[in-house]
Parts: structure tokens; sequence; C-alpha cells
């Protein structure tokens, strides 16, 4: 009982997401939390919408996660919910993940939350760029509220203090990590459940995992893939590619790949939980996004050892050193991603030396401990009150 009540005493940090399913800002918010330390603060999420099944990724039995079910538009009476809700929970600490859940701080300051952070993760499908002006005025008016901003890319925290004017000792950087004992090269391509290339040897697999969403532009990729093997009619027999993910996209992509007439070279796999093992069965990966903020999957296939071709927006550059672990090629550009896809096609010694270096790169700068070691030292400052320095990873 003892051990109860000083569990119980621990401060209580509440996470407000927009929902808890598959995606780069929820497994990053599950990595962090199943990594954190248990001896200093509890944990709780709240979903202004609903969670799925990707709430059992979280290891931590103690950890509360609830939902608010938020229909489209403003709806005030959700917000009165969370008010509600904070004031029962009595949270020493909110942190909020993107603009969908910045309105989140005036209600926690309204409930009494002393201690209030936020976190861009990325960009949404409507402001790719940066550029919607309604949105950096809705983050400066909201700016007031926040006492310490985390930007997980340079590209965002050059946003922040560019266009929504966030002051430099408000904010930090710390980039994602990946658990590379989950995420290891394979020393040859691994088969895996339904694959249906794990029979043919000597295939060379182009992968990518993702949410079939107009953001992350698979309709590139799957335009790409039937670019290459127009042009070079002698990939056929080898050349294959791999779409794990599931999503409003999935039709149109398999229209794409029917009407080049390649669909029967191309595994559409759906959404999957084995996701290292995927990256095991994958060759190389693409990842051809129009914005991103950090891609947890670009991390996941270096971990892997993979090459990646991934567009230059967002932090994509930041992970991938050119020429060295990887290609960037521009973004919604067919004809380039297929030229740099045939540049690892063509040569399985680039490929390895690549897939090497990213590796390599990913253990020396993006381990998840680093990642958790730069929240928990925020975490703590934010408690104590004293968040003055920049943390950077």
């Amino acid at each position: 009982m003892a051990a109860d009540r000083l569990r119980a005493e621990r401060p209580l940090i509440v996470h407000l997401i927009h929902s808890l399913d598959v995606g780069g800002l929820e497994n990053g918010l599950v990595n962090l939390l199943n990594r954190m330390p248990d001896d200093g603060c509890r944990h709780a999420i709240i979903c202004m919408t609903h969670y799925s099944e990707f709430r059992n990724r979280i290891k931590r039995p103690e950890v509360q996660v609830y939902a608010l079910h938020k229909p489209p538009g403003k709806a005030l009476g959700t917000y009165v919910q969370l008010w509600r809700l904070l004031r029962r929970l009595k949270p020493a600490l909110l942190h909020t993940r993107n603009l969908a859940t910045l309105e989140g701080q005036f209600w926690a300051m309204l409930a009494g939350v002393k201690r209030r952070i936020h976190s861009e993760h990325g960009r949404d499908a409507d402001d790719i760029d940066g550029s919607n002006v309604k949105y950096q005025r809705m983050r400066r008016a909201l700016r007031p509220l926040v006492q310490h901003q985390i930007a997980l890319s340079k590209d965002l925290e050059r946003y922040l203090l560019e266009r929504v004017a966030v002051p430099a000792k408000q904010l930090s950087q710390i980039y994602n990590g990946v658990d590379d004992s989950r995420f290891l090269p394979a020393a040859q391509r691994q088969a895996v459940a339904g694959s249906p290339f794990n029979d043919a040897p000597g295939l060379i697999v182009i992968g990518t995992v993702g949410r079939l969403q107009a953001v992350k532009d698979q309709l590139n990729l799957a335009r790409a893939f039937a670019l290459l093997i127009e042009r070079r009619p002698e990939l056929r027999p080898v050349a294959r590619l791999a779409i794990v993910g599931d999503g409003p996209l999935r039709a149109d992509v398999e229209a794409i790949l029917r009407q080049a007439g390649v669909a029967e070279l191309c595994w559409m796999a759906g959404s999957r939980n084995d996701v290292p093992e995927l990256m095991r069965a994958f060759d190389i990966f693409a990842l051809p996004s129009l914005a991103e903020g950090i891609s947890n999957t670009i991390l996941e296939a270096m971990a892997s050892g993979l090459p990646v071709v991934a567009t230059d927006v967002g932090g994509n550059g930041e992970l991938i050193e050119a020429g060295v672990t990887g290609l960037l090629v521009s973004k919604a550009d067919p004809a380039a991603l297929a030229d740099a896809l045939a540049r690892y096609v063509d040569d399985a010694a680039l490929r390895a030396e690549h897939g090497q270096a990213g590796r390599q790169r990913v253990e020396q700068q993006f381990s998840l401990d680093r990642m958790v070691e730069r929240y928990t030292r925020i975490y703590r400052l934010a408690l104590e009150g004293g968040l003055k320095n920049k943390e950077r990873s």
C-alpha cells in the first residue's frame, strides 16, 4: 500500500494528441513512454478523437488512455470535457502535440495546469511548406500560454522562430530516436508472412511504409515504379515494389499500378504490425512524401541497414546524408524518383555501402536512448520551473 501511495504521488504528465492510431507521432510517443524511467513521473494520454488497438503497444500498464471523441469542427462541448478531465486528473504538466491540440493549452490553463509545453512533429497536407497564414496566427495567438516548445527538426525549429516568433530561449530541438535493437540489418533479405516475394530468389524489393494519404504521396512512388519498368523493361523479372500501409489513397495507388501493367510486380501489404521484419525483407527503402517532420520510417530503414531514397522535404535532409546513406530527390517528381531507385537497383555494392553508413549514423546520432534522455531532461526542467536552456540532439 505504501508503494502504491508513493507511486500515485509522483507528478503526472498528460500527453494531449489528436488520436492514438498508426502514425509517426504516435509511434514516437509510445516509444518514449515505454523507455522513460518509471521512477520519476506518471503518464496519461488524452486523445481528442479516438484510440485504436495501437494503444496496446504501450507496455506500461499504469499509463491511462482517454478518448474524447471530438467531432469535426470547433466542438466546444469536447473542450469542456477536456477541461473537466484535466480538473480531475490534476496533471503537473501538459504536453500538447501539433496544431490539432494546441487549443488544449487554453483549456489546461483554465483547469489550473501550471506547467505546459508544446511540440511540433510535422506538417499538414494543407500546409506543406508552413506558409498558411491562418495557422501561423493561431500559433502566435496561443504562444503566450506555452512555456516551452519543442521542434522535431531544424526545419520546424526555423518555422517556429521565424514565422511564429517563438523566443529562442523557449525553444528546443529534439530528434526522434529509433530502437536500434529491434530494427537490425539482415545478412540477406528475409522472408515475411504473406509476401509474394518470399520464394523468388534474386529479386530486388523496393519498400515503403506509411499511411496511404495525400501528404505521404505514394501515388508518386507508384508512378515512379511504373516509369522505372517502362524505361528499363529488362528489370521486370527482378524489380518489385512493396507498399505497406492503408488509407484513403489505396484504390488510387492500385489503379496507377494496374493501368501501367505492373500490378503483378507489387505487393499492397496493408497495415502490418511486423515493421522490423518487413524492413529486413526490403533491399531499398523509399519515402515519397510531400512534407515531413522527422520521419520515423527513415530512421527505422537506416537502422535496418537499408539505403534510402526520399524526397528532399522537411527534416529528411537532416536524417539522410545525401550520397552517403541515401539519395534525396525533388517532391512530386516521378522521373527523379525513378532515376534514384534505378541507381540502387543496378548497384548492389552501393546499396550495401549506403545501408551500412545509415546504420552507423543511427547508432551515433539517432538512438532511442538519446531521445529519451533529452525528453526526460525537458520534463524535469519543466516540472521544476527551470526551462531556460535550449536542448539539442
